[in-house]
């Protein structure tokens, strides 16, 4: 039996399977939500980069304040047995698919219909695909486990996520918009699927939980893990959310992004193994701490390259997508071990991802809120050449995200020292 009374389970490759096939069609659809959507909108329907920054902050800020609330409705959800665990589940795939399906196919390019389309259809998109990640975020963090066993829970979930993101990244310059709306439908009847072959009694606790357990605000370990992850976040989210213009128009190699996203997430597939194994030996946080300080050593480079340093600029995505893995497998792990050792375990995950997402959500919005206004303050225009934006679009892609991470990894490092139990090893 583990610390929280729950029966011991192994994580083998078919029970793995199952569990990361959710994981892929979600990544599938956050990357055009959080990458390609600005980008398209700015350069296919002429958007201004000021009204795009004020939809996707207004949109993710107010779908990140819904998260808590879904967590909660998840831990009820679970209370009541997987059965409507996975119905919810199908419902909120249903509104993900038609919703993501509509933002690229806008009834009208006039401004202020096409901004109202945009509001409406990612408002949907991110509530659904939220409600969905919380699920199924859910169903893993509940088996608990020890280090091991919670990097592996959550390399499996990511290691879909890495493969959603690998698809996402190649079939939109491929087929196009609308194939990529069916493959998602596709994928998400896969990925459920996959969720109904997990068994119950392995991944549910018992719902005979009376009381509730403590707010994760009542926990200096949550408070202290959530800071880090907020600035480690919005050290990936900037880039993330620029990757589109950079390439585009600093690079000026706009035929290079797929095959440099694919080289990036194909990095961080290979990678991804290698650091849940570190894990395992050398503990969860002193793992992170190492990935942390790796991408910063792999994208320093990045303010200096110029137009056509397109080899300089796919070493940067191969050594930072094998960091990548760290900050995929590890804050999970570790968010699972806060929640056990704090005494939620079994019946309050939802409660504590509601927030974790919301933090999530709060990295995006900032980065795109702040990051393209004060581009377009700086000069920079989408498809223009003038040198001050450009280098203004250099340094915010590449300069400001190794700073945050840099400011992540001091407070990772403090935290430590607070909480000994994180750098446990198998």
């Amino acid at each position: 039996m583990s610390a929280t009374g729950a029966l011991p389970i192994t994580l083998g490759w078919p029970r793995g399977l199952a569990y990361a096939s959710l994981a892929v069609p979600l990544a599938f659809v956050s990357l055009p939500l959080y990458v390609n959507l600005p980008y398209h909108y700015a350069s296919v329907f002429g958007l201004p980069l000021s009204v795009l920054g004020a939809v996707m902050l207004g949109v993710r800020l107010f779908d990140a304040v819904v998260d808590p609330a879904l967590g909660r409705v998840a831990d009820a959800l679970f209370r009541h047995g997987t059965t409507r665990v996975r119905w919810t589940a199908a419902l909120g795939s249903a509104v993900l698919a038609l919703a993501f399906a509509a933002l690229w196919r806008p009834p009208s390019t006039e401004s202020g219909a096409l901004t109202a389309w945009l509001v409406v259809a990612l408002l949907l998109s991110t509530l659904a695909y939220s409600g969905v990640s919380i699920l199924h975020q859910s169903w893993g963090t509940r088996w608990g486990g020890g280090p091991e066993l919670r990097a592996r829970v959550t390399g499996w979930r990511e290691a879909g996520t890495l493969l959603g993101v690998l698809l996402a990244s190649a079939l939109p310059a491929l087929a196009g918009w609308h194939a990529t709306s069916a493959a998602l439908a596709i994928l998400l009847i896969v990925g459920l699927i996959g969720l109904s072959r997990l068994p119950a009694t392995a991944s549910v606790r018992p719902a005979d939980h009376a009381h509730s357990g403590p707010s994760p605000w009542q926990l200096p370990a949550f408070r202290q893990l959530l800071a880090v992850f907020m600035l480690n976040g919005i050290a990936s989210a900037v880039p993330a959310t620029l990757l589109p213009f950079f390439i585009a128009d600093r690079l000026q190699l706009p035929q290079w992004q797929a095959p440099l996203l694919l080289a990036y997430f194909g990095a961080a597939v290979l990678g991804l193994p290698l650091w849940v194994r570190a894990a395992g030996r050398w503990g969860l946080a002193p793992t992170w701490r190492f990935g942390m300080a790796a991408s910063v050593l792999a994208f320093a480079a990045t303010p200096w390259l110029d137009a056509g340093d397109g080899a300089g600029f796919a070493a940067v995505c191969l050594f930072s997508g094998l960091a990548l893995g760290a900050d995929l497998a590890l804050p999970g792990a570790l968010l699972t071990g806060v929640i056990h050792h704090g005494g939620a375990g079994g019946r309050d995950e939802g409660v504590f991802l509601g927030w974790w997402t919301c933090a999530t959500k709060l990295n995006l919005a900032l980065a795109a809120g702040l990051a393209l206004p004060l581009l377009a303050a700086a000069g920079y225009q989408s498809g223009g050449r003038d040198e001050a934006g450009l280098r203004a679009l250099a340094w915010t892609y590449g300069g400001l995200p190794c700073l945050l991470k840099l400011a992540a990894l001091a407070a990772l490092w403090r935290a430590e020292s607070l909480n000994p139990n994180w750098k446990e090893s198998a």
